[in-house]
């Protein structure tokens, strides 16, 4: 299986090169598909998305920009089974063609932002528990404590819980993004990490999707 990532487009889909998006089995976005979460702007996004026809299978996380599926889960989320072809992930999961995908848009408290929890609680932790052990390729929108966690002024600001959990999770490849200055690739002993920001700390389109096969 292919699998091609982006995220952090931040309303910026149209603007990605149409070369950069070469064929796979599946296209991943790690969330902030909007600037504010705008039911316009899903629904902007998601016909971009579901016109993408070089991937069967289309799946995309909430971001912390992406406030529409914290304030009006209801509203959002019924705008995206419009489109039959896409598949949003929300603490949730899915199995294609033998490959157990999660998805979760939950982060450390950042701004005030959407999908914001307290950092290191217990709300946090119960997110992570929830993570299926058996998950494949893992998704959450900030990336894990200690990689591809770096901001411009040096500082770590990934999950140190979602660090711990993945130590006993069998996942193959953890996709994240929203430090748009780490994006890039990391490699431990069992993980694949990836994070797929698409622009920019000046929210410039910059970074080409990142492909693996699983």
């Amino acid at each position: 299986m292919k699998v091609l990532c982006i995220s952090d487009t931040h309303g910026k889909h149209d603007e990605i090169l149409y070369e950069w998006l070469e064929p796979a089995d599946v296209i991943i976005h790690a969330g902030d598909i909007s600037n504010v979460g705008l039911q316009s702007e899903i629904e902007n996004f998601c016909n971009w998305f579901s016109s993408l026809d070089q991937y069967k299978y289309k799946i995309f996380i909430a971001g912390n920009h992406d406030w529409g599926f914290q304030r009006n889960p209801i509203d959002s989320t019924r705008l995206v089974r419009n489109f039959e072809n896409i598949i949003y992930l929300e603490d949730s999961g899915v199995e294609i063609e033998g490959v157990k995908f999660y998805g979760s848009p939950w982060q450390p408290w950042f701004c005030n932002w959407a999908f914001n929890l307290p950092r290191n609680g217990v709300e946090l932790a119960e997110k992570w528990n929830a993570i299926p052990d058996d998950t494949d390729i893992l998704i959450s929108h900030g990336p894990a404590f200690g990689r591809l966690d770096r901001v411009p002024n040096g500082m770590r600001v990934g999950c140190e819980l979602l660090t711990e959990r993945l130590k006993s999770l069998k996942v193959k490849k953890f996709i994240c993004g929203h430090i748009h200055d780490s994006y890039g690739e990391s490699f431990s002993d069992w993980v694949h990490y990836i994070n797929a920001a698409t622009l920019n700390e000046r929210y410039e389109v910059q970074n080409e999707p990142i492909i693996f096969e699983i």
